[in-house]
């Protein structure tokens, strides 16, 4: 999985969730930053979420349960 495949998942499933429209969580999200494998070896991506503070919860729990299954993204 790419960095903006998994920045589309998140976008999808946080509105699934959540409500509100792809755009304004895209948005809210920003973009999922691949990070190197070799000093990341666990989860070798990030993300710096904005918004109002319920939608940062609701980001950072979902990011929690999503790391579990998608530690690592492909790297250029």
């Amino acid at each position: 999985m790419t960095a903006s495949e998994l920045q589309d998942m998140l976008v999808a499933a946080l509105a699934r969730r959540c409500g509100g429209t792809q755009r304004r969580w895209r948005l809210a999200l920003g973009p999922v930053r691949a990070l190197s494998i070799d000093t990341h070896p666990h989860c070798n991506w990030a993300v710096r979420p904005e918004g109002s503070a319920y939608e940062i919860a609701e980001i950072e729990a979902l990011l929690d349960r999503v790391r579990l299954t998608h530690p690592i993204v492909d790297t250029p």
